[in-house]
């Protein structure tokens, strides 16, 4: 059982918000068929399968026709010759500050990234800010100049934004949409151009973010001076993935973190997947906050990771590119992808095997 904090935080009053699930296929139904009902509620946010059967069954059905695909996390802008990609984004998180980034550059990288894994050079942002009445200002320049930095140091410029102010207690403090334009590079890449037998690869040790920020709130009485978030630009690995005629797709695994990016693949490709525990890198401080609080760390956010799938015969030179990188040099090859059966399957340590089911209440709040 979890401490009686850990059980409070789970409660805790808002989540990223958006229209993007990779997982959500336009006008399907959602699981066994059945209607969303009752309230929005957290886990409508964590992009698992309450996230995915809300779009499918609120938003796909409501745009009809014109529903966006939900299965990426960018779209070709139409009338462009699919040149032009843009992706759209909400962000809050709590702290506002935490050890290795804040809310300004948790936005720039997350919008950022979601171009870079979806082939595209990332080049516009537009930012709107929800802000609530009582925020020291001195908070906001500190998040703003982090903001601008951040799209500075990623090659984008901000063309156009828009600011609100809520009453007090409507908000949490702030929140950041960014919309972010690109131009594609790399063509081709979707989860359903999966194949089994493709090896799949993790840039970095997950669940650093998601870790950094729960211990940011001081809520468990417990310190992780080595715990920084992995919050960064991801451009530099995909461009090293670009030239690679094997690579099927890229993600960016952060709402659900990675186990969630590997049921993505089940949902779209109609697959498994089959990872090594002794594979997968987590560091050690994470791990231990994990095993004491009861947090799964496959399901933590991450916000500098890119998640890839590889041809096998081009596994082991995707894995040399991006160690080549300051931010790969822990990569690995973490499983595969197989025919049968069509889960996620986790082989322990001890030789063992057991299903990861797919994410249905928040592992954290408020984290990306």
């Amino acid at each position: 059982s979890l401490p009686a904090a850990a059980r409070r935080s789970r409660r805790v009053r808002h989540e990223r918000v958006g229209l993007s699930s990779p997982s959500a296929n336009p006008g399907a139904s959602s699981a066994g068929g059945r209607p969303v009902t009752g309230r929005v509620r957290l886990a409508h946010g964590n992009g698992g399968r309450h996230m995915r059967e809300l779009i499918e069954e609120v938003f796909a059905v409501a745009f009809g026709d014109q529903a966006p695909d939900t299965r990426s996390d960018a779209a070709a802008l139409p009338g462009t010759q699919d040149d032009l990609m843009i992706t759209t984004d909400g962000f809050t998180v709590q702290p506002l500050e935490f050890p290795g980034g804040d809310l300004g550059s948790l936005a720039v990288h997350g919008s950022v990234n979601d171009l870079a894994v979806a082939g595209a050079l990332p080049r516009w942002l537009t930012l709107a800010v929800v802000l609530e009445e009582g925020l020291e200002l001195e908070t906001l320049r500190r998040l703003t100049r982090s903001f601008a930095g951040a799209a500075r140091a990623a090659g984008v410029r901000v063309v156009a934004g828009d600011t609100k102010v809520v009453p007090r207690g409507h908000g949490g403090g702030a929140y950041f949409c960014v919309s972010a334009i690109g131009m594609r590079q790399r063509p081709g890449l979707a989860l359903e151009h999966v194949r089994p037998g493709d090896a799949v690869l993790v840039s970095g040790p997950v669940g650093d973010h998601g870790i950094a920020a729960l211990l940011a709130r001081e809520e468990f009485d417990l310190r992780g001076r080595d715990v920084r978030s992995d919050c960064a630009c991801v451009l530099p690995l995909c461009r090293a993935l670009w030239p690679l005629t094997g690579l099927r797709f890229m993600r960016d695994p952060t709402r659900g973190g990675i186990a969630t990016v590997m049921h993505e693949i089940v949902h779209a490709a109609g697959l498994g997947v089959y990872l090594d525990e002794t594979q997968v890198p987590v560091r050690d401080s994470v791990r231990s906050v994990c095993e004491m609080l009861g947090y799964d760390p496959y399901f933590l956010a991450c916000g500098g990771r890119v998640g890839a799938g590889i041809a096998a015969d081009e596994a082991a030179a995707a894995l040399a590119a991006v160690r080549m990188l300051p931010a790969g040099r822990d990569a690995a090859i973490i499983g595969r992808v197989q025919e049968q059966p069509q889960r996620l399957i986790l082989r322990t340590p001890l030789g063992g095997e057991r299903v990861i089911e797919e994410l249905e209440d928040d592992p954290l709040p408020r984290i990306c």
